[in-house]
């Protein structure tokens, strides 16, 4: 087992308290699983990203475990991350476009990056992740800002990925790109994987259809909590948490028409996480909520390797 997450809490410090962005998540990560990690913006997926290799000084470490390999990773500890941030742990930003030094040339400054971490450059071997994700040797003469954004992006996927970390997390990286650029990052992205650069991966996103394509597994969360987790195919067809299915159910159908199957939202909005509701998070706007929903659920593993936080799963 490359990742175990056990009971993870992690909250945010704001003027009006703490935001309790992750309370209680626990999930594993096997050796070349590509797990995808979805929901509503403000569900925590990004949160949960960046805890694993501790980015952001607002960030609390609340409680939970994180183990990696059989080694613990100390997730509350800035300073002791050092040794697995970038070596085990190397995360794809949200915004990796705006990433990189506008002042420097992309060679020296990976070059900078490596010596920071006490390696050199094998030159060989950055040529070869150049061409595995598709890109020119000549870019590393060339500035940021003689890049396009899906060359940018797979520049970052290059740079996050040279010391071959065990888990590399994926945050959001097609957001920002049109539909033919999505394919290339996304195709780059499994080939890391496949040509063995990156054990394991999780691939965060809220594009439900596009992480069908990619990820083995999906991690559906939920306002700081899972509500699923499941295979990709058994997630995508036979849902069982009521949010997955109108996650799933807001989601266009190919060659469907509106006036026969119009879209449908999911009414109401989140709770606030400064000072979540007890019982399911979930019941304000689920459609088949009742008494016991005021408790809140445990999740349950159903069937193998499918686990659902809900009472009427």
């Amino acid at each position: 087992m490359t990742l175990t997450v056990s009971d993870l809490r992690v909250h945010y410090r704001t003027l009006r308290g703490e935001v309790r962005a992750l309370d209680g998540v626990s999930f594993d990560l096997a050796d070349g699983e590509i797990l995808g990690l979805a929901g509503e913006s403000g569900c925590g997926k990004s949160t949960l990203g960046k805890s694993l290799i501790r980015l952001d000084g607002r960030m609390r470490h609340a409680g939970g475990t994180v183990t990696l390999d059989g080694d613990d990773v100390p997730v509350a500890d800035d300073r002791a991350m050092n040794a697995f941030r970038f070596h085990r742990v190397s995360l794809v930003p949200q915004y990796s476009m705006s990433a990189l030094n506008p002042t420097r040339r992309i060679g020296r400054m990976i070059r900078e990056l490596l010596a920071s971490r006490g390696v050199g450059v094998d030159t060989a071997e950055l040529h070869r992740r150049l061409d595995l994700v598709g890109l020119d040797h000549d870019v590393l003469d060339r500035y940021p800002i003689e890049l396009s954004g899906g060359m940018k992006q797979r520049t970052v996927m290059v740079i996050s990925t040279l010391l071959d970390p065990s888990v590399l997390i994926a945050d959001e990286v097609t957001s920002a790109l049109d539909v033919s650029t999505q394919r290339a990052v996304v195709g780059a992205l499994t080939g890391l994987r496949d040509k063995g650069l990156v054990t394991s991966m999780i691939f965060v996103t809220h594009d439900l259809g596009l992480t069908s394509h990619i990820a083995d597994s999906i991690m559906v969360m939920y306002a700081g909590k899972l509500a699923e987790k499941a295979p990709t195919k058994v997630l995508t067809t036979a849902p069982r948490h009521p949010y997955t299915k109108l996650l799933l159910g807001s989601l266009p159908a190919v060659g469907a028409r509106y006036a026969d199957q119009p879209l449908k939202g999911i009414a109401g909005a989140p709770p606030s996480l400064l000072n979540p509701p007890a019982g399911c998070r979930f019941r304000d706007r689920c459609p088949v909520a009742d008494e016991r929903c005021a408790d809140e659920p445990p999740v349950v593993e159903i069937a193998p390797r499918h686990s659902v936080a809900c009472w009427k799963a």
